[in-house]
């Protein structure tokens, strides 16, 4: 007898109809439909509870206690993990004092985090859930290590209450698919005041025309779900038509030419995209929704909504070295990792964050051959960066050949380091590096040990003296006008 495998669900059975309608799986369905709600609730709740018009206790307690209903709904009592997980870091936080609690409380959140993701796969079935508790931990713990990070760094006034505490983490803005942002961003949108923008009037004149501090985002928001639109209905037409699985068929490999699979295996990692831009965008034109992701004004004096965002496509697309391509994917992840550990890590920084990248995805094996094999990746397409690219800088033809050339380069050399991560599993991943010969590794160790590239603190030491006269003189400058007035 033919069997069916069936996504397990651990929330809500009420949409259980759409699921069998749309033959997608429920917890699939009640991720959509609780974004949906939570934009529609976002509207309402720029609209009636604006910090014109309330209290920023009431506006986190809503956000709060909505959020942990969208919770529930899609991971019924697992959703209970969120407010575990925040309950011990803040108690970490109150206990350990402003000295070492950004090191305990990222120990301690990327520990339970990790604990999770290794009971979901390894204790539960593997792989089984399409849409899991572990992803929304994922933003929650970037955010905890974030705000214990900025008390640390002396960047918050005070101690976050239990209630602020609270409504970062579980807002029902990000609960299901963040992003992650800053805790004084958060804080600065409850209560109404612009934290990174207080020269806001001075900014919001361009062109001798005064722009309004408290912009509309429709615009914007009818821009992303257009967006959001266009890409699902990208992933729904073609993500079937380019399976992934394809690049590692026995007989595939077999009978069809190499460059046909260099070809095969951008189209398949191509399609897998669109999903991921979906979920990002939608959830950045939630947030905009509810008024929160103002950055102020272009040079043009329109507004923009970008604090939070977290890709930008056609960089993605278009990208022509590995860092452009990272720098425009998961931006507020990327922001994150920066911060807590590629700026603090003295030794090998490249190494230790992709690691701890590693450890923050999940327990997935193909996880950490996608992250290992980017560490390499990166060495080398920093040292072509640093050591072949000023040879094309002389005109815009040799510009645009070295464009196109890195492009492609950039683009199979991302498909190549990441279906592991698509694929999950070692065997699988192995298989496919085994039909390409490691071609690639071995090509970017080549590169890395033939042309290398100083290392970072000497490469900062270096700038220092370049930076310092500038300083001066603009010192210098401001001493003059001080005292021609």
């Amino acid at each position: 007898m033919a069997t069916e495998t069936i996504s397990a669900c651990t929330g809500s059975d009420l949409l259980q109809p759409i699921s069998e309608i749309t033959n997608l799986p429920l917890d699939q369905v009640n991720f959509v439909v609780c974004q949906l709600c939570a934009l529609l609730t976002a509207v309402w709740f720029r609209l009636y509870l604006h910090p014109s018009k309330t209290s920023p206790f009431v506006r986190h307690v809503v956000a709060t206690l909505l959020g942990i209903y969208f919770a529930l709904f899609c991971f019924g009592w697992y959703a209970l993990h969120f407010l575990l997980q925040s309950g011990i870091t803040y108690g970490i936080m109150i206990l350990t004092g402003v000295e070492h609690m950004h090191k305990y409380c990222l120990v301690v959140a990327l520990g339970y985090l990790s604990f999770c993701q290794i009971t979901r796969v390894y204790v539960f079935d593997y792989g089984m859930y399409s849409a899991d508790f572990t992803g929304p931990m994922m933003v929650i713990t970037q955010k905890i290590t974030s705000v214990a990070f900025e008390i640390h760094d002396g960047e918050c006034v005070r101690m976050p209450s239990l209630l602020e505490y609270f409504s970062y983490n579980c807002n029902f803005m990000g609960i299901l698919a963040g992003p992650t942002c800053s805790y004084n961003d958060y804080i600065a949108f409850i209560e109404g005041t612009p934290y990174r923008h207080r020269d806001l009037e001075n900014k919001g004149k361009v062109n001798g025309k005064s722009r309004l501090n408290d912009p509309s985002p429709n615009t914007e928001v009818i821009r992303k779900l257009a967006t959001c639109f266009i890409s699902l209905l990208v992933f729904l037409s073609v993500c079937k038509v380019c399976p992934v699985e394809r690049n590692v068929d026995d007989d595939f490999i077999a009978t069809t030419p190499f460059y046909a699979q260099v070809v095969y295996l951008y189209l398949s990692m191509l399609t897998t995209r669109p999903k991921y831009y979906f979920v990002w965008t939608l959830a950045d034109a939630i947030n905009n929704a509810a008024g929160f992701g103002f950055n102020g004004y272009d040079s043009n004096g329109l507004p923009q909504w970008d604090l939070i965002s977290n890709l930008r496509i056609m960089n993605i697309e278009l990208a022509t070295s590995f860092k452009v391509f990272l720098d425009n994917w998961n931006i507020q992840t990327a922001h994150w990792l920066k911060r807590v550990c590629y700026e603090r890590c003295p030794y090998n920084p490249t190494a230790a964050t992709f690691l701890l990248s590693a450890m923050w995805h999940g327990a997935y094996p193909g996880y950490y051959l996608t992250f290992l094999t980017g560490i390499v990746i990166t060495l080398a397409a920093r040292a072509v960066r640093h050591n072949v690219r000023p040879y094309f800088m002389g005109s815009p033809t040799l510009k645009f050949v070295y464009d196109v050339i890195t492009w492609a380069a950039t683009q199979i050399a991302i498909c190549y380091t990441v279906i592991p991560f698509v694929l999950l599993s070692v065997g699988p991943s192995l298989k496919f590096y085994r039909s390409w010969y490691f071609c690639i590794h071995i090509g970017c160790i080549l590169l890395a040990i033939a042309l290398p590239v100083k290392p970072r603190h000497l490469r900062l030491k270096e700038q220092q003296p370049a930076v310092q006269p500038s300083l001066e003189s603009t010192d210098s400058n401001s001493n003059q006008k001080q005292k021609a007035t």
